[in-house]
């Protein structure tokens, strides 16, 4: 994809698949205090690197500085697959068109559609009236203060309509920080209190730094022609635009502006989840990616304790997901195929669930599901996907034990999944993020923590 004004971003050419996860506040099905039998949490893991970064934690017009070239908007995907477009604003605006010339001039409550013809473009007005047939993008643009709307929401900065063969596609363009106004809040969920402010500057400056890597991405890559950079939902992060915008927040995107997070000089992707469940992971124990230097396994016990962990005020710390031999037999039977090889006919009816192999975190690595037509070994993040009830949510984490319980004749009645954690486990971990908070550590002894060996730089 290309950035915005053909862009030229120097930043580390890495980008993991990340995945992000909204805290979200309700309470665990089951509270579990023991962590998975057999985990390693702190074994060989990172320690707590808190209590030795503070000749690091510099002010931020002593941080290294690091060049980014070109314009700072970013272009937000709202739809990728629209049949049709309305153009309105909370006050006046001005619709134009690829050349940057005036199609329209609206007031407040005046409200267009977009119509499409192949790749074509035009806008239509209520009462009659009609721009020009063209090619596009149609962009609409706010007078003075105020938001564009989009499907009932208010947005920051200008919305955009493009049009492929057989869609719209809608994009907020934007500068980055009044984007990450409307990502913060949703990412570490709120409000929060004063003493969790150093997690919500913390999320800032991380969701900061993968935005900048995703637009450098997108500047690279083969289809730079792109309408836009990144996705409104969790394939890349959560953004609710002007809407879910919160105090909180707002004070840790200005405290922070310009702030990004560097290994080797340069701005590096920095993925985040709800809650490690005591310990994190490396890349190459969940996705099929290599390791990094900077995201190293970390222990998030608290220092002086043996079972008390950073993250464990988290509602999904501990949880429990039951399946009875009929919902197992439907998950596997609707899931398994996306994994693995199934035999035509389906792959049967489960006999046993058992964690074949572990991760040095302790997560499962591979899970072995035997049937009445074979054994199929899942790979560990697959487990997820696989062990969803009525094809709903998928489980919260890897890190996580089973327990079967059997039949008279052999079969499964019922399979327990004991586990902590909820996310993938790479990089911070938010909920551990705000009790490092509340224990008094600054945004920067947090991220130096979750991430090792990186410095917080400012982008020049």
């Amino acid at each position: 994809m290309k950035g915005v004004g053909g862009a030229t971003l120097l930043v580390a050419a890495l980008l993991v698949g990340c995945v992000t996860k909204r805290i979200r506040e309700e309470p665990p099905v089951i509270r579990v205090d023991a962590p998975p039998a057999g985990a390693t949490r702190a074994a060989g893991a990172t320690r707590d690197t808190a209590s030795r970064v503070e000749a690091t934690d510099i002010p931020r017009d002593e941080a290294p500085r690091v060049r980014v070239e070109g314009p700072r908007d970013v272009r937000v995907a709202l739809a990728t697959a629209a049949q049709g477009a309305i153009l309105e604003a909370t006050g006046g605006w001005r619709l134009y068109d690829a050349h940057n010339a005036v199609l329209v001039r609206a007031r407040a409550g005046d409200s267009w559609s977009v119509e499409r013809r192949g790749r074509l473009l035009r806008a239509t007005a209520p009462r009659g009236g009609a721009t020009p047939w063209s090619e596009g993008p149609l962009t609409v643009r706010p007078d003075g203060d105020s938001f564009v709307l989009f499907a009932q929401r208010r947005y920051r900065g200008a919305l955009r309509v493009t049009s492929t063969d057989s869609t719209l596609v809608v994009v907020n363009v934007l500068p980055v920080d009044a984007y990450l106004r409307g990502v913060v809040p949703l990412e570490i969920g709120g409000p929060r209190a004063a003493n969790e402010q150093a997690a919500v500057e913390a999320q800032a400056i991380a969701a900061r730094s993968y935005t900048f890597v995703r637009l450098a991405a997108a500047e690279g890559s083969a289809s730079r022609n792109a309408a836009y950079d990144m996705l409104s939902g969790v394939s890349d992060q959560v953004y609710g635009g002007a809407d879910a915008e919160r105090p909180f927040s707002d004070r840790a995107v200005a405290a922070t502006t310009g702030q990004v997070i560097t290994y080797g000089g340069r701005i590096v992707s920095a993925p985040y989840h709800s809650t490690c469940g005591g310990e994190t992971a490396s890349p190459d124990e969940v996705w099929r990616a290599g390791p990094e230097p900077y995201l190293r396994r970390v222990s998030d016990r608290i220092p002086g304790t043996s079972d008390r962990y950073y993250c464990d005020i988290a509602p999904r710390f501990a949880w429990t997901r039951t399946f009875t031999s009929a919902e197992l037999d439907a998950a596997v039977r609707a899931n398994l195929r996306n994994y693995v090889t199934v035999p035509s006919g389906g792959p049967g009816h489960v006999r046993s669930v058992a964690v074949d192999q572990r991760t040095p975190s302790g997560r499962v690595a591979r899970l072995a599901i035997a049937t009445d037509r074979g054994t199929f070994v899942l790979r560990g993040n697959d487990t997820r996907y696989v062990l969803r009830l009525n094809g709903g949510e998928i489980l919260n984490s890897t890190y996580f034990t089973v327990e079967s319980e059997t039949r008279r004749d052999g079969g499964l009645s019922r399979l327990v999944v004991r586990g902590n954690g909820y996310g993938h486990g790479i990089g911070m971990c938010q909920w551990g993020a705000i009790g490092r908070s509340r224990a008094g550590q600054t945004a920067r002894m947090i991220l130096a923590t979750y991430y090792p060996g990186t410095t917080i730089g400012t982008v020049n």
